[in-house]
C-alpha cells in the first residue's frame, strides 16, 4: 500500500497516512474522476470501512480528500452514526487529523496560510472554500477547464456530459444558468470546473 500511496500523496504525508489507513481498518480504493465528488466513505454491510479517493486529483487535494473520508469513519465511530456527517464533530476530528499534515515539510509555503485558514472551520468540501480551491488548481496539470465564477455573465459552456448550458445570475452561494436544449434552469456550485465555448 505505501508504495501505492507514493504516486498519489506528498512524500512526507505518504508514512503517516499509511498508518492512519491502517489503524482504521480502512479498505482504501483510488478510483477514475468522479465529477460529482472527489472522495467518499461508507461502511460496508461485512462491516468494512470503504474509502474511495479520485486518481486524478494532484498530490495536495488528494491528501486532504484522503484525511477528510477518514474523518468521517473516526467521527462516526467516536460518537455515533447519528451525529451529522459535516457537523461539529466531524469538523473537530477533520482538524485534528490534519494538524500534523500543516508543516512545511508536507504543504508548499504557498499553500499553508490558504489550509491554516480553511482549517479553522473546514467545510463539507475544499471546493466550496473559493481561495483554497484557487490555491490547489495551482497545482494541477494544465488543462482548460475554468471555474464557473471566473468566467463572464451570458457565457456559454459545456460540462462533463457534454451538455451546453448559459451562465446567469448568483442566487445567494450558487449560480443559475440555463440548459440550452431544454432551457431548464440548473444551480451549479461556483468553484464548478466547466469548458468555456464562448462569452
Amino acid at each position: 500500500m505505501e508504495d501505492v500511496l507514493v504516486r498519489y500523496l506528498p512524500e512526507r504525508a505518504v508514512v503517516p497516512c499509511f498508518e492512519l489507513i491502517k489503524g482504521n481498518g480502512v479498505h482504501l480504493r483510488i478510483v477514475n474522476e468522479r465529477v460529482t465528488r472527489h472522495g467518499d466513505y461508507r461502511r460496508m454491510p461485512d462491516g468494512r470501512h470503504q474509502i474511495t479517493v479520485n486518481a486524478n486529483l494532484n498530490k495536495y487535494r488528494f491528501l486532504i480528500t484522503l484525511v477528510h473520508e477518514i474523518a468521517h469513519l473516526v467521527a462516526f465511530e467516536k460518537y455515533g452514526r447519528t451525529i451529522k456527517p459535516h457537523g461539529r464533530e466531524w469538523k473537530y476530528v477533520f482538524q485534528q487529523l490534519m494538524l500534523p499534515f500543516i508543516r512545511p515539510e508536507v504543504f508548499p509555503s504557498s499553500l499553508l496560510p490558504v489550509i491554516a485558514a480553511h482549517f479553522r472551520n473546514p467545510r463539507a468540501s475544499s471546493d466550496t472554500d473559493a481561495n483554497l480551491s484557487l490555491a490547489l488548481k495551482s497545482f494541477d496539470p494544465e488543462n482548460d477547464k475554468n471555474y464557473i465564477f471566473e468566467i463572464p455573465h451570458g457565457s456559454l459552456f459545456r460540462i462533463y456530459n457534454g451538455k451546453v448550458f448559459k451562465k446567469g445570475d448568483k442566487r445567494v452561494k450558487r449560480f443559475e444558468c440555463v440548459e440550452v436544449s431544454s432551457g431548464r434552469v440548473f444551480l451549479f456550485q461556483p468553484n464548478a470546473e466547466v469548458e468555456l465555448l464562448s462569452d
